[in-house]
Formats: C-alpha cells, structure tokens, sequence
C-alpha cells in the first residue's frame, strides 16, 4: 500500500474538508505550536483563548509581557513554566530582529529558516516544520508519533530517525502544500480515533493493510522503544 493510496483511503473516511490547524493568524499557529507539546490539543486551545483574552495573542504583547502573568494564561497547556519561557524567548525573538514581522521571517529560504527554528531553547523538529508547514507554507511534512506509530503498522517503511521518515514522505508524495497540511491531518484524526497505543482496530479504515492487528504486548514495548 502506497502512500497515496493511504491517504485516499483516509480522506475517504473522514471526509476532512479543511486542512488541520485551527487559527486566526499565522502567529496563533506558531503559538499553537510550541504550546502543544506533551499535552492534549484541547488544553493548548484553553491556553490560547486565555492569551485572546488577555489581549495578549501578539508578538509585541508575549516580548514585553511578565513571566508570571505569561505562564498563568498558558497554565492549561501543562509545563507552563517552561512553555512560558520558550514563548517569551521566540516572541522577543521575533519582534527584535524583525520586528514582529511574519512575512520577513517567513520569507526566506525553507532550511534557512529551519536551522534558526531549531536554534530556539523549546523549538525540536515536529515545532519547526508544524510551523513552517502550516504557518509558513513551507513543503515540509511533519513527522509526529501518529506518523511513525502509522507507518510501524503497517510496515510502510523501516521506522527511522525523523528526518529519515520525513524524506520518505516527500520523496513518495508529489509536492502538494495542500496534500501535505491534509494528509498530516488525517494521521492525526487516525491516531486520534483508532491507531492509537492500545489500537483499536475494528473500525480503523486501514485494518486491511495493517501488519499488526492485534498487536502483541512484545511489540507494543518495541514500538515504545522507537517511538
């Protein structure tokens, strides 16, 4: 089974119309982003409607804001004390050496801005491409433990590094930003709702292809271990 073919299998079933990142600036994605790590998606929204409320969901705001006022609005998303000093960085960032401009940090070459993604404390490789894949439209997939625990299943291909799984879906797919933004999306729906640590298999639109219906408690502790 081919990429493709996973992701025509994917869409048919849940019918996503938009792709996945609910916002209403591109600077909301990038927070967006950065709060989402190690907590639900559902925490991360509370933390962004209390920086909305606060009036605070602006780069000029989260550069100059207090550390205490900053990690109580982002208190839901967990970790906010760290969070809160990885958002009061990339914000001062930003607004220091381009002003608050997103057109002139996005405007630049994908690995340029890559390698300055990942030179900020708080910013791993999943942060870097959601943010450029979805904030920048940048063609670069995003590797998650969706993907990986996916493409373990149903053995598309030996489970590398990041970066090796992320060459394997662009070399495999045509460079679409929409099919990137969509497909991501859907790995995120079925990871959500079926391919999950304990795989509930019965109604998961891929159980025909996948290798490991069933899965044994050795390979869940393997797959624990690579993921």
């Amino acid at each position: 089974m081919n990429l493709l073919a996973v992701y025509e299998r994917l869409q048919g079933h849940f019918k996503i119309k938009d792709c996945w990142w609910p916002h209403e600036t591109t600077f909301e994605i990038m927070v967006g982003a950065l709060l989402t790590q190690n907590t639900a998606w559902g925490n991360v929204e509370k933390a962004i409607k209390n920086l909305k409320t606060e009036g605070l969901l602006n780069i000029k705001s989260l550069s100059k804001i207090n550390r205490k006022k900053l990690e109580e609005a982002i208190r839901p998303s967990g970790f906010y004390k760290q969070k809160a000093g990885y958002l009061s960085a990339f914000s001062k960032h930003l607004y220091t050496k381009y002003k608050g401009d997103l057109n002139a940090f996005f405007n630049r070459d994908t690995h340029i801005i890559r390698r300055e993604l990942l030179l900020y404390k708080g910013v791993g490789k999943e942060t870097a491409d959601s943010m450029l894949l979805y904030a920048g439209n940048k063609l670069i997939f995003v590797i998650d433990a969706y993907t990986k625990r996916m493409c373990f299943r149903l053995e598309l291909t030996e489970l590398g590094d990041y970066d090796k799984l992320q060459l394997f879906f662009q070399d495999n797919l045509r460079n679409d930003l929409f099919l990137y933004k969509q497909f991501h999306a859907l790995i995120v729906e079925l990871g959500k709702n079926f391919c999950k640590s304990n795989p509930l298999c019965g109604k998961c639109p891929l159980k025909r292809k996948c290798k490991q219906q069933g899965i044994s408690e050795k390979l869940k502790k393997r797959e624990s271990r690579e993921l």
